[in-house]
């Protein structure tokens, strides 16, 4: 069921080349003010289109608001809102229809659905779908922003090009020197980083190859104590969500799999108290979360994005009309690294777990 959250519920519809996508916002209290223009700039960040590594299929990504607001406030009725589609070419999956692609749902989901699934675009598992998440994050992350709990996320890795991490700073520091990081497009800590990533992107775009990476992020400010064990741990909620991403293949918290390296006396947070008498701790290992629950510290982790599926090689698969091996090229509009559009989504995620937790 395409159902998820507590207080706050959300429902996506739609598919990637059919009239429309859309999503219904349950659980938003009535009078919350709607920034149109904050929610527009947030979408402009996911829109595909800007560079040469991304697809060229250009979409408006205007949103229409069906239900839940008036005279620019939400009335606390569900929030429904739908993106048309204007830009689709079906053609370029015409002859798809009995080809399996690789790294794609087309065969698991065949099977479930019995063959009525639509492949235009990867359907219903399309990434276009995220659009409705963006959406719905943006008017989370608008509503912590007004409690002062702020987000960030950056491009931690792509190939051997690495970043720093938002671990090796302080609060101060990151709220003080990361706020550019959301009007770039190849958000990298070290801007060294960002030449050498869009030179690799093009080298990569032109061999008809994609790339996935990793992408830090963290949330500032949030109170103590989010989250409830065991089913419902900060950990779980952010996890579900950030899976509902397509290309997402992997989330680890803190220093994540680095755990299995060092020692207890390496990986434990010390306490201490500030100047104002505030818990906090000397490192932040453990991502801002323990027992499942927010610790105050920044919420931290890190999502592993697979390299996109659709890409211009060659490739071996299987006819299932034919039931006989086959080859297949894939035509079409695709990004050959979809790390740099996926990165406000990981915001809106995050923003969505937390807004479930803290909404009353």
């Amino acid at each position: 069921m395409n159902i998820w959250g507590n207080r706050i519920k959300l429902s996506i519809f739609g598919e990637s080349h059919g009239k429309a996508i859309g999503i219904t916002i349950d659980g938003l209290p009535a009078g919350i003010e709607l920034d149109f223009q904050k929610i527009n700039l947030f979408l402009e960040r996911r829109k595909a289109g800007k560079n040469k590594y991304t697809t060229s299929r250009k979409e408006k990504d205007e949103f229409i608001i069906l239900s839940g607001y008036k005279d620019g406030y939400t009335t606390g009725a569900p929030l429904c809102t739908i993106f048309e589609n204007s830009n689709t070419i079906g053609k370029d999956y015409d002859n798809l229809k009995y080809l399996l692609r690789p790294g794609h749902s087309d065969y698991p989901a065949g099977v479930k659905f019995n063959g009525y699934n639509d492949v235009s675009g990867g359907g219903h598992f399309s990434g276009r779908i995220t659009l409705a998440l963006a959406f719905a994050g943006a008017i989370a992350i608008d509503i912590l922003e007004r409690k002062n709990i702020k987000i960030y996320s950056h491009i931690k890795k792509i190939l051997d090009i690495k970043d720093k991490s938002f671990l090796e700073f302080s609060e101060d520091d990151i709220l003080n020197k990361f706020k550019n990081l959301k009007e770039k497009d190849l958000p990298f800590i070290d801007e060294k980083k960002e030449n050498e990533a869009k030179e690799l992107l093009e080298k990569i775009s032109q061999m008809g190859d994609s790339v996935g990476g990793e992408i830090e992020c963290t949330c500032l400010n949030l109170p103590t104590g989010l989250g409830s064990p065991f089913f419902d741990s900060l950990e779980s909620k952010i996890s579900h969500l950030a899976f509902s991403i397509p290309a997402i293949k992997g989330i680890a918290f803190g220093l994540g799999f680095e755990f299995s390296d060092i020692l207890g006396s390496k990986a434990n947070d010390l306490y201490y108290l500030n100047e104002k008498k505030e818990i906090k701790t000397e490192t932040n290992n453990n991502g801002g979360i323990l027992g499942g629950l927010s610790t105050g510290m920044p919420l931290n982790f890190t999502v592993v994005v697979k390299p996109t599926s659709s890409i211009s090689k060659i490739q071996k698969t299987v006819n299932i009309k034919t039931m006989k091996e086959d080859s297949i090229e894939i035509k079409g509009r695709h990004d050959s690294c979809i790390v740099p559009r996926v990165l406000p989504v990981v915001e809106a995620i995050t923003a969505l777990a937390i807004l479930d937790e803290i909404i009353s």
